[in-house]
């Protein structure tokens, strides 16, 4: 729970860090109650090196992708011998082989089947990488893809980081997997169109610097101005390339970033403040696990029982947003 995070970093940062008081009231704006680790609170409490992480993310990045793959799988009546091709996005760590190899050797996997690893979207790999799944399986109608997406963003907070970004993270980050199947072959929720816009000179709002260490965090305290200054003429040119405008979208499905962030998707879309409900739920009960984030996000949309056509967004390095639309029926 976040309390025990809160009481965690004060125990870190108040002895040595003399702006902690000033930044210890981000815990309570973060708006989230609980998150997920793949270790233990107490690791949290001693340096790591960059290898000791790594092997932790591929070691759990694994298990979580099995997991989410097999539950996937159950609940739409399928195995294993029935897809074709997976597809999976994330950035919180490197393994080479890829995790989709590894996951194939795990779980004894067709050999047959074909491979795609994304990495470093960010925040953005929930969408763009189903997206690109998307677009693979309208590329071959007769194929089932497994997209699995899987953060684990808390390995990468660094015990000696001093800097405020450091600190952030701490209230913001946590960890998660989830998968989808997509194919032509099924009846389902209909990803009708996709696309993205890269900011220029944007390249250093969001991101990792490589340390010793490990992966420092990077992302700008502006990210709310861009989104309010820009984001509405960007949804705007993608509506209207696919022949339609705002009120023509029924919903919205955004990968929430932070209660600011939302703040600022809220007023974009002139939704009611708290209008963007569903994101700020799984903020709060999951904190922000990058790009796992936003499929959350469609889960808990999903069995709403919404139906009509959804805006599905997420930000993230490049810096990138990643759009796509939706139709439940």
């Amino acid at each position: 729970r976040d309390e025990a995070v809160a009481a965690g970093a004060n125990r870190i940062f108040a002895g040595d860090f003399s702006d902690f008081s000033r930044l210890r009231p981000v815990y309570a704006n973060a708006e989230i109650d609980t998150r997920h680790s793949c270790v233990p609170i107490d690791w949290y409490h001693k340096p790591h090196s960059f290898t000791d992480r790594n092997q932790l993310y591929i070691e759990n990045a694994v298990e979580l992708l099995a997991a989410a793959a097999r539950q996937a799988l159950a609940e739409g009546g399928l195995t294993f011998d029935d897809i074709d091709g997976l597809v999976v996005a994330s950035s919180s760590g490197i393994a080479t082989p890829s995790l989709d190899a590894l996951l194939m050797e795990r779980l004894r996997l067709r050999r047959d089947m074909q491979r795609l690893p994304i990495f470093g979207l960010g925040c953005a790999g929930g969408v763009i990488g189903l997206s690109r799944t998307a677009q693979l399986a309208r590329g071959a109608p007769d194929k089932r893809y497994l997209f699995l997406v899987v953060e684990l963003c808390g390995l990468n907070f660094r015990f000696r980081d001093r800097s405020k970004s450091n600190v952030i993270a701490t209230a913001l980050f946590g960890d998660g997997a989830a998968a989808a199947i997509v194919s032509c072959r099924e009846d389902g929720p209909a990803i009708t169109a996709w696309g993205e816009h890269t900011w220029p000179d944007s390249l250093e709002v969001m991101g990792w610097n490589v340390t010793d260490d490990g992966l420092k965090v990077v992302f700008s305290r502006d990210i709310p101005a861009l989104i309010r200054k820009d984001m509405r003429e960007v949804v705007n040119s993608f509506l209207t390339a696919h022949d339609l405008t705002l009120p023509d979208i029924d919903g919205f499905i955004c990968h929430p970033g932070g209660a600011k962030v939302l703040d600022a998707l809220e007023e974009v879309f002139e939704l009611r403040q708290g209008g963007l409900s569903h994101s700020r739920e799984v903020l709060r009960r999951f904190g922000n696990m990058s790009a796992a984030t936003v499929m959350f996000v469609l889960e808990a949309t999903l069995k709403s029982k919404a139906r009509g056509r959804y805006l599905v967004s997420t930000l993230g390095p490049g810096f990138t947003s990643g759009l796509m639309l939706l139709e439940a029926m």
